[in-house]
């Protein structure tokens, strides 16, 4: 009988190293998507990845390995999606189906920022957790009435809230507390650094971009030099081209001689790796503030490699961001 005990405390021990593994492996897959998420919708990652570990049995559910749902979402008479049937509260129950996981992130997080019975979530702070997870289930996100010590156990025992940190730019990813309880630099946490913008040719000698003159200047040319030469004060060169305190080019650019445009050519600019915001501007001709107005932005944020920015209008939304670090 000792025997036996001891064998069945060694099976459960080796359960449950199992299962802590996928849990760890679910997080440092999707912590990312948590993140941007927040960044776009207010869903604190820490909830979002809370929920996914429990809806999903750390991604090895039925249904998010047939579906990529991976937070329970029912198709409701109002999606229009593709659907896939699954057994849950009743037999066969129709559930929503995604391209991708980041279709799935995308959608909770619309799901909750979009509907009215969750309007209260975001009065609260998102790094509270605990008042979140309550919320959740008040607003009857889920039938289990243990549903918030679920999610607040997860939390607290992966240190997801972490993650919330992150996104609000109150900790560093370096700072990150692994998920599991260990701490490392850099550890468990994608650091892009971005590449340099895409090399595009101009013409020599004075031109027109959205029909605003401009010149491409090398790094190291005097702004005072270019000033001068093209009989303009250098107060106002500086201003035309959102530069502060620099007396030499620290990198080629265009260089505008007249203030630019308070909308763009053209109507959208779809970002590309290794361009920055003040690169998008002077590319498109476009006043920074106009940029950052039309899409919910701040000079320091920057938005993710492939997301469309509006140039001519107010963008509904703001576009998903890069975690960006080491940004030169």
């Amino acid at each position: 009988m000792k025997r036996l005990l001891m064998g069945l405390t060694l099976l459960a021990s080796h359960w449950l190293q199992a299962q802590n593994s996928d849990v760890v492996k679910y997080i440092d897959t999707y912590k990312e998507l948590a993140i941007r998420e927040m960044q776009r919708s207010g869903v604190p990652a820490s909830i979002t990845l809370a929920q996914g570990v429990h809806e999903t049995m750390a991604g090895k559910s039925v249904l998010v390995l047939k579906s990529n749902n991976h937070f329970g979402i029912k198709c409701k008479s109002s999606w229009t999606g593709d659907k896939v049937y699954h057994d849950d509260d009743a037999r066969g129950e129709c559930f929503r189906s995604y391209p991708s996981a980041a279709d799935s992130y995308a959608d909770h997080s619309d799901f909750l920022k979009n509907s009215a019975r969750y309007a209260a979530l975001f009065q609260l702070d998102p790094t509270d957790y605990k008042e979140w997870a309550y919320g959740l289930k008040k607003a009857g996100y889920a039938t289990n009435n243990r549903y918030p010590e679920i999610l607040i156990r997860l939390v607290e025992e992966y240190k997801l809230n972490d993650y919330t940190l992150i996104a609000m730019g109150t900790t560093k990813p370096s700072d990150e507390a692994l998920a599991g309880g260990n701490t490392s630099s850099n550890a468990g946490m994608a650091v892009i650094d971005l590449p340099p913008a895409p090399a595009v040719s101009y013409p020599a000698g004075e031109f027109k971009i959205n029909n605003t003159r401009v010149v491409y200047v090398k790094a190291g040319t005097s702004l005072l030099s270019v000033a001068a030469q093209f009989d303009i004060s250098l107060g106002r060169l500086l201003d035309f081209n959102d530069i502060r305190n620099e007396d030499v080019l620290i990198q080629d650019q265009l260089l505008y001689l007249q203030r630019k445009r308070k909308a763009g050519e053209k109507e959208f600019h779809q970002v590309q790796a290794g361009e920055t915001l003040y690169g998008i501007c002077q590319a498109e001709g476009l006043r920074l503030e106009s940029l950052l107005k039309y899409n919910h932005l701040r000079e320091d944020q920057q938005p993710a490699v492939g997301e469309k920015l509006y140039l001519q209008s107010h963008a509904p939304e703001r576009p998903r961001l890069e975690l960006v670090i080491n940004k030169k």
